[in-house]
């Protein structure tokens, strides 16, 4: 689509969930506003799990960046993890801006991830695919320091 674009000016690091041996419960990455971009990807990574563990992730939407009447995104979780089978695994998630509530003014994403059970090693990274308005390099989020 691009032949002489690099990768760094079509796809940017919009949020993450750094690496962390997360306890049961919540992590989200921050709001992140949908309309600087044509296409996202979460991508869940798991390293080992706990015994007995779950992981669950799904991407939310809000109407404003502090997350005002946040709800699910239809269709957009994936089928759980679980520790039988889910040490070291890749889960993604691909999503546009239209597979929002935009009729009532959502407008906003994040990824949610859940841990169930027992403690277990999560990241995840928020991509942003095809830039509206600039190079995708102008949203990067502060985390990162370097494109070579």
């Amino acid at each position: 689509m691009y032949p002489n674009a690099k990768p760094s000016e079509i796809v940017t690091v919009l949020a993450t969930i750094d690496p962390v041996s997360q306890a049961a419960g919540s992590a989200t990455t921050g709001w992140i506003p949908v309309a600087n971009f044509h296409n996202f990807l979460a991508a869940i990574e798991t390293g080992v799990l706990g015994t007995g563990a779950t992981i669950d992730a799904k991407i939310q939407q809000a109407q404003d960046n502090s997350g005002t009447g946040v709800k699910d995104v239809t269709g957009k979780a994936i089928t759980q993890i679980v520790k039988a089978s889910g040490d070291n695994k890749q889960a993604l998630i691909n999503f546009r801006g239209e597979d929002l509530d935009n009729l009532n003014g959502f407008a906003y994403v994040r990824l949610s991830i859940t841990v169930g059970t027992a403690a277990s090693q999560v990241a995840a990274q928020v991509l942003g695919f095809t830039p509206r308005y600039a190079t995708a390099d102008a949203f990067n989020q502060a985390g990162v320091v370097q494109i070579v």
